[in-house]
């Protein structure tokens, strides 16, 4: 998921009742994505960017909110307030928000159009007329008393120090950021050179990210300043998606030919097989369990112009051969379910959602499909292990379980661990080919 441009034709007071709402939403479990896929056109824009800044800056708020209530209000002002407070926070960092008497008579008029606030008028207006006045006061000032404003659990950040003792601050504050909308051109349809130029036609600038860790991209494009995807040209005749520059080295790994037999195995939303199919005319697979999701990909298809009767889409579980006709395959692309602790630039609801235990589960999930895999795999092919982590558990050491499991397996020089930048998310790269009996 990627901030919109704010769409500014919901009022403000509705857009920060539905996003007070999504955020209970959030804190009750469910995920923002889902969330917000129930949104109507018009309501969504801006509801996604007042839920991500609410979930980037949801520590300092708290700051805040306990700073001007030290007893904790009911959830409904609290979550109402964790979303205008965040209004203030980014005004002041890049002059681009709303005026603070906005701020403060849309969130006072938010609570007369939802029953649970309407007592609160009055505490909403003197919180947030003072929550004005000290943010302005600091605007100048470093920025305290974490420079970390985003909730990450102590179990989350225990990890990281652990691991990446260096650098794991510095990743937090990264990934707290608004992260820059990524494109991957359709190769099929243009260069990256000719979309770009078609870009600067419409006055959208745009600059190329050649490599990530060492692997040449011939078709990414950075836009600092995200747009609806409305707005990019050919967007709906399959020109281009949006894709991550991280997760574009997958398809550029597992090296498609034409003719190769190629099983994507857990792939909604359909991006990587979508790139698979634009590097070459593949037998393509792509199987999802989720039958929703399992929708997604046929339609991303449907719109780059990718289907054909070589790609089957089809419903099945990774970890189990039911679905499978016992043709084996050449290459293997293996997409993990995983934590998605290294997307969490774009996905800000993922520390809210994830417990210490689910890591345990997801490695018993990602060896059941990585040992099914590699029975699907001809001798000679290719298993590209990928997760979406910055975790060891479901990276290198899964790579190394892998490779003291099986003795045919012939580990091949890939990125290992990618750490979110500005420029991409966070993810793993293992890849293995198998040498036979």
């Amino acid at each position: 998921m990627t901030d919109q441009a704010t769409s500014r034709s919901l009022p403000l007071s509705e857009a920060i009742t539905i996003s007070a709402q999504a955020i209970g939403e959030v804190m009750l479990g469910r995920s923002l994505t889902e969330v917000l896929d129930q949104l109507d056109a018009h309501e969504r824009p801006i509801v996604q960017s007042l839920t991500f800044d609410t979930l980037r800056k949801w520590v300092r708020s708290h700051e805040l909110i306990k700073q001007f209530i030290p007893k904790t209000p009911p959830v409904e002002v609290e979550y109402l307030l964790s979303v205008a407070i965040p209004l203030f926070l980014q005004s002041s960092t890049d002059g681009k928000g709303y005026a603070v008497h906005t701020i403060v008579d849309q969130a006072v008029k938010a609570c007369s159009e939802y029953e649970p606030t309407m007592y609160a008028k009055g505490l909403v207006n003197a919180v947030l007329r003072k929550v004005s006045l000290l943010v302005q006061e600091e605007a100048n000032r470093p920025y305290p008393p974490d420079p970390i404003p985003m909730f990450f659990p102590p179990w989350w950040r225990a990890n990281l120090k652990k691991n990446y003792s260096k650098v794991w601050h510095a990743m937090l504050i990264q990934q707290a950021q608004r992260a820059p909308l990524i494109l991957r051109v359709n190769s099929q349809q243009y260069t990256r050179a000719a979309y770009q130029d078609l870009l600067s036609e419409v006055g959208i600038a745009a600059e190329p990210i050649e490599d990530i860790a060492g692997v040449s991209l011939d078709s990414a494009l950075l836009l600092r300043e995200p747009v609806p995807v409305s707005e990019l040209p050919g967007f709906y005749s399959g020109a281009v998606s949006v894709q991550d520059a991280g997760a574009q080295i997958a398809a550029i790994l597992l090296d498609p030919k034409p003719g190769d037999r190629i099983l994507d195995a857990c792939a909604a939303p359909g991006g990587k097989t979508a790139h698979l199919l634009e590097l070459a005319q593949c037998e393509m697979t792509a199987l999802e369990l989720d039958g929703e999701r399992l929708g997604k990909i046929g339609g991303n298809l449907d719109r780059l112009r990718l289907q054909s009767d070589a790609v089957r889409v089809v419903r099945g579980d990774a970890s189990k051969s039911a679905w499978w006709d016992g043709k084996l395959f050449d290459k293997i692309l293996l997409d993990a379910p995983c934590s998605a602790s290294g997307i969490v630039a774009r996905h800000p609801d993922i520390p809210f959602l994830r417990r210490e235990a689910d890591i345990g589960a997801l490695q018993l999930r990602q060896r059941a499909i990585l040992a099914q895999s590699w029975k699907m795999l001809k001798p000679g092919g290719l298993l590209l292990y990928v997760t979406c982590s910055v975790f060891p558990e479901e990276g290198e050491m899964q790579a190394l379980w892998f490779s003291a499991q099986h003795a045919d397996a012939l580990r091949l020089s890939a990125p290992g661990q990618i750490l979110p930048t500005e420029t991409n998310d966070g993810f793993y790269y293992a890849l293995f080919k198998k040498n036979g009996p």
